[in-house]
């Protein structure tokens, strides 16, 4: 009789079948932006219930750090607040372990380099696969240091989402898109994170391209702030990824419970919008 941990899939596998059910049912991914620890790890652990029952594709969760690199003034703010409450690594993968257990959601952490090169990278993939994670979203890795990271991910079954920019020349987002797993990241803007009021002229083109040299589902982040936007994006890309919004309904609400409320409210806004049928 098999055991629970030699038939639980890996997160590569969780994910692909988390799009391959969005792609089923006529509707495009949602990964919401969530900090870890912010305002609390209690609140955290019932964001995470609240938007996957909202209908949240997968989660990226957000690893706090004191100088993040890619992030805006509402993603930088959380990160405070997270560190100052006294979240650390090991209390987010005690958060992660715990969802995990009983949620299918995938789970990505982003995570800096500095940060995982600290800890070791063998040791903190392998942290993250007993944890429950099903990948690595890292900003600041290059392409060309991240073979050792991308070696250790392979062999636990995670991903190593990896990310294009508007400025990335098409040569090099031809690699970027053929090295990804799980999905690949296409940034909107170039930048910070933060919500823009409108979204540029040629990401639909830009998709569509990077539709033709990706075997991985696109999912758009960076700027997509409402549901309509949203709903525009998806309409052909594979998913979006909304952060610096979710984070504010956090940032405004007070308690566990009317924090998770507001952003599975706000999740739920965003489910509806990219359904196609």
């Amino acid at each position: 009789m098999a055991t629970k941990d030699a038939i639980r899939k890996t997160g590569i596998e969780l994910l692909g079948d988390a799009f391959a059910l969005c792609k089923a049912e006529s509707r495009r991914a949602v990964a919401p932006f969530v900090t870890a620890g912010d305002p609390d790890s209690k609140s955290t652990s019932a964001i995470l219930e609240s938007i996957c029952a909202a209908g949240a594709t997968c989660c990226e969760l957000g690893v706090p750090y004191s100088d993040p690199i890619a992030d805006g003034p509402v993603i930088q703010a959380s990160y405070t607040r997270a560190l100052n409450a006294g979240m650390t690594l090991a209390k987010m993968f005690e958060v992660v372990a715990a969802f995990s257990k009983s949620h299918s959601m995938p789970v990505l952490a982003i995570a800096s380099d500095s940060l995982i090169f600290r800890n070791g990278i063998e040791t903190f993939v392998k942290r993250g696969q007993e944890s429950g994670l099903a990948g690595f979203v890292v900003p600041d890795l290059p392409l060309e240091e991240s073979d050792d990271l991308d070696t250790q991910c392979r062999l636990a079954g995670l991903a190593l989402v990896r990310l294009v920019t508007p400025t990335t020349p098409p040569e090099r987002a031809r690699e970027i898109a053929r090295r990804s797993t799980g999905f690949l990241y296409c940034v909107s803007v170039a930048g910070v994170t933060g919500e823009r009021t409108a979204l540029p002229e040629n990401l639909i083109e830009r998709i569509q391209w990077l539709r033709e040299e990706s075997e991985v589902p696109i999912v758009v982040g960076f700027g997509i702030s409402t549901a309509e936007q949203a709903k525009e994006v998806a309409a052909v890309a594979d998913g979006v990824i909304v952060g610096s919004a979710v984070v504010r309904c956090v940032e405004k609400a007070h308690g566990v419970k009317s924090t998770s409320d507001a952003a599975g409210d706000f999740v739920r806004e965003l489910v509806e919008q990219c359904r196609f049928n």
